[in-house]
């Protein structure tokens, strides 16, 4: 049986997202069983060989052993600790204190947990499990829509805000795809060096900052209607003071990591040890619950190590096949537009993140559309954020949006009609849709923070990961089949 090598890759994403749609497996088994059953084929049609199947084994060895994948376990770890924690709680009371006066403190105050938990909180699952525990008794003003809806939003800022998880993850990813791109004929290596997740962090804040101001206004609005004339409920010394001294260690965390004093790595271990030592200190947590601490966490960390296998076995076999060549040329010589193609592009991620998490959008689909991204609009920091806001946005659009899934199913709000979610989501979607337009038509926009260089000093030159990857690619002629690299250098 021969098998169209060209055609045999889309064959495999659409088999592997009917399995997911149909049968509710785990994704990373559906990731290496689809995967093994096209590479079986592709043996058989003799478009590859076994040796470089072979080499598999060690890739994912070494890829395991790489320093970066130290920060899965402890996000996740400070997901699950603080869901056990009265840190968010006390922080949620401070803030709907001090709003108490803006006429929609609970929605504002929710807003405000998600944005400075979010980052360090790992997930958009995390962050919705803390929320719905959080948030959701205390909306007892608000319909179960509004309610759900602003949940959903909450669990959101973190794909956006950095230094999350997600954006560490996406920054590894588009380094290599940025390498990609730079071998696609009429490529122009125009700001001078690959893109690094710094790189990421500094593009992605000032669009996340305008989405979260603009959410907030939003979450004013609708939250006048329901915000009781009751006074507001007194916060403990204690909570007064837990609130502060988790609010000003956070933003020292996310400044060092953003500034380039810290690993984002040491900044999640940091996080990790103070909440471990306040807990101890605190005597929060019975032995009982630590072990339950300790369960999920290795848990939920196996289930993402899982997925990055899976994603790995199955990105190889779609490479080898040479798919993800064959995509870049049709998009590069399409007969449309260059940006009516890579709106066309962004809409098809849209409608994958619909029905994916981040992790499986990172790991699975952004490494396929990314590189022919890039060379489309010629701008990897540009590609990074655009991807971020239309996985966001994505999250939110229901039925089966990510974060509305996870508050629907955690928040214990009830029933609630599509119809009337939707209606609740919509301000918040259309602020969503600006700020990705906004990004998609002025690029400069993500460049205002870049680091500054020196009056009469030229391009910034290529770092030595930057050389490696740009020597292996063209150094290897395999080098496109192989998966992604994560960045273990220090961000500077």
């Amino acid at each position: 049986m021969m098998v169209p090598a060209a055609s045999a890759g889309l064959w495999m994403l659409l088999v592997l997202g009917g399995l997911i749609v149909i049968t509710g497996a785990p994704v990373w088994a559906l990731l290496i069983g689809v995967a093994s059953v096209f590479a079986t084929l592709g043996l058989l049609g003799g478009n590859f060989d076994m040796a470089i199947l072979a080499a598999l084994a060690p890739r994912i060895v070494g890829l395991l052993e790489n320093d970066l994948l130290q920060a899965l376990p402890l996000y996740v770890f400070i997901g699950v600790l603080l869901q056990r924690l009265t840190v968010a709680d006390a922080m949620f009371s401070a803030l709907k204190r001090v709003l108490h006066g803006s006429g929609a403190s609970t929605g504002l105050a929710a807003l405000g947990v998600g944005a400075l938990i979010a980052p360090m909180n790992g997930s958009v699952a995390s962050s919705s499990s803390l929320l719905a525990r959080l948030v959701a008794p205390r909306l007892g003003g608000m319909n179960a829509a509004a309610s759900t809806a602003l949940i959903s939003v909450a669990a959101t800022i973190g794909v956006v805000v950095p230094p999350s998880l997600v954006l560490i993850l996406l920054g590894d990813t588009m380094l290599r795809a940025h390498t990609e791109a730079s071998n696609l004929p009429g490529f122009v290596l125009g700001a001078g060096h690959m893109v690094n997740t710094q790189d990421v962090f500094h593009a992605a804040l000032l669009p996340a900052v305008c989405v979260l101001l603009l959410w907030i206004a939003v979450a004013w609005w609708q939250g006048r209607q329901f915000e009781s004339n009751d006074p507001p409920e007194p916060v403990k010394w204690a909570q007064a003071a837990i609130a502060l001294i988790a609010v000003a260690v956070i933003v020292l965390l996310l400044g060092a990591v953003f500034s380039g004093k810290m690993f984002a790595v040491e900044a999640a271990a940091s996080g990790g040890v103070l909440l471990f030592g306040l807990a101890v200190l605190a005597r929060a947590l019975s032995w009982s619950q630590w072990q339950g601490v300790l369960a999920d966490t290795m848990a939920l960390s196996g289930a993402l190590f899982a997925l990055l296998v899976g994603a790995t076995t199955f990105s190889l076999v779609f490479r080898l096949l040479g798919t993800d060549r064959w995509i870049a040329e049709l998009l590069l010589h399409s007969s449309l537009s260059t940006h009516t193609t890579a709106a066309l592009v962004l809409l098809a991620v849209a409608l994958c993140a619909w029905v994916l998490d981040a992790f499986e959008m990172i790991f699975v689909v952004i490494p396929i559309v990314a590189p022919p991204l890039i060379g489309m609009l010629g701008d990897a920091q540009q590609v990074a954020v655009l991807l971020l806001l239309v996985l966001q946005l994505s999250f939110l659009i229901p039925p089966i949006g990510y974060a509305v899934l996870m508050a629907r199913s955690r928040a214990g709000l009830g029933a609630v009609a599509t119809g009337r979610l939707l209606r609740a989501l919509l301000p918040f979607m259309l602020v969503q849709a600006l700020v990705t337009a906004l990004v998609f038509v002025a690029p400069r926009s993500v460049h205002q923070l870049d680091a500054a260089q020196l009056p009469g000093s030229g391009p910034t030159p290529l770092s030595a990961q930057d050389v490696e990857a740009t020597m292996r690619a063209m150094g290897n002629p395999y080098a496109a089949t192989e998966p992604a690299p994560l960045n273990p250098t220090p961000i500077k």
